[in-house]
């Protein structure tokens, strides 16, 4: 049992970090700019925005390598730096993590399906594990599989993982609300079905992060928890539903507002709770005083 499971296993509420791609664009990103290749190029702000999350009292924080794979890399030609990139992801959030906290490499979906041939099970497992590997030797503590929505490429990723390294397995689908009031992925997967295929497949642990809220959150907590009581579940929510304002999206959510649902979620079932787009450092604290005052009048 790895660190990450022994200490839920323990009893323990995880904080996990927030959104990084917002202040990726603050700092500079440009749109169509790829935000992994500033691990080599821009470094000292990567680990800046890693700190942030460490400063906000985050248990864990997560790697700038979401869309690190050679098959998402190809879009901006840098494929063949993929082990590289996420080498360093994993180096620099280290570096901000030091050696008490949780360093969560995170691999997102690569945008091809299965479904339409555009690539195959061996392309994606290749793909997964090149980036699995280079993130354990950058020092990642677990893989983060996250915002994934077809199962057939995330049971890929998890079977990647688990081959290949020695990382920890954490895997999360991205859950919209449908109109009889369930939660299904765009490709159709329920929240149920993700739990019982993700387990079988060996996930040390599973959830949901980014579409929601954290009131949606709940929910879906409550669906995962409704067919298996025991695996570890992660959540990281978005600051509410994204509106656009005068052009700009925005989320909604104040750090007062995520703070105040962050306790129902530990009573859903929750073991992990961090957050997703548009959640900052102030959010990821507010949170974490909520649930470690809960746990202190509990």
């Amino acid at each position: 049992m790895g660190r990450l499971v022994e200490q839920i296993r323990n009893g323990k509420i995880l904080i996990s970090d927030g959104a990084w791609g917002t202040f990726l664009h603050q700092k500079g990103l440009k749109p169509g700019e790829c935000p992994e290749y500033w691990n080599l190029t821009r470094r000292s702000d990567v680990l800046d925005i890693a700190r942030s999350y460490v400063d906000a009292g985050a248990d864990m924080i997560e790697t700038n390598s979401f869309g690190a794979s050679r098959i998402k890399l190809a879009h901006y030609g840098l494929e063949r730096k993929a082990s590289e990139i996420n080498k360093s992801a994993a180096e620099i959030s280290r570096e901000a993590a030091g050696e008490d906290r949780i360093v969560l490499g995170s691999i997102g979906p690569t945008g091809k399906f299965l479904i339409t041939g555009e690539v195959t099970e061996d392309d994606l497992v290749d793909a997964f594990s090149e980036q699995a590997v280079a993130l354990e030797r950058g020092g990642a503590d677990a893989a983060c599989i996250e915002t994934m929505a077809a199962l057939d490429e995330a049971l890929c990723a998890v079977r990647a993982v688990r081959k290949n390294t020695k990382l920890e397995t954490v895997c999360t689908f991205t859950f919209e609300k449908t109109a009889d009031g369930s939660y299904k992925t765009m490709m159709g997967v329920s929240p149920q079905e993700m739990a019982k295929n993700l387990a079988d497949a060996g996930a040390d642990v599973i959830g949901t992060n980014c579409g929601n809220g954290m009131a949606g959150m709940v929910d879906i907590v409550k669906a995962i928890r409704s067919v298996n009581r025991q695996i570890p579940l992660l959540v990281h929510a978005n600051a509410g539903k994204p509106k656009i304002v005068d052009g700009k999206t925005i989320f909604p959510e104040t750090p007062r507002d995520m703070a105040r649902l962050a306790p129902d979620l530990v009573r859903s079932g929750a073991g992990i709770i961090g957050g997703c787009c548009g959640t900052t450092p102030a959010h990821i604290r507010a949170i974490a005083d909520a649930i470690r005052a809960e746990i202190l009048i509990a």
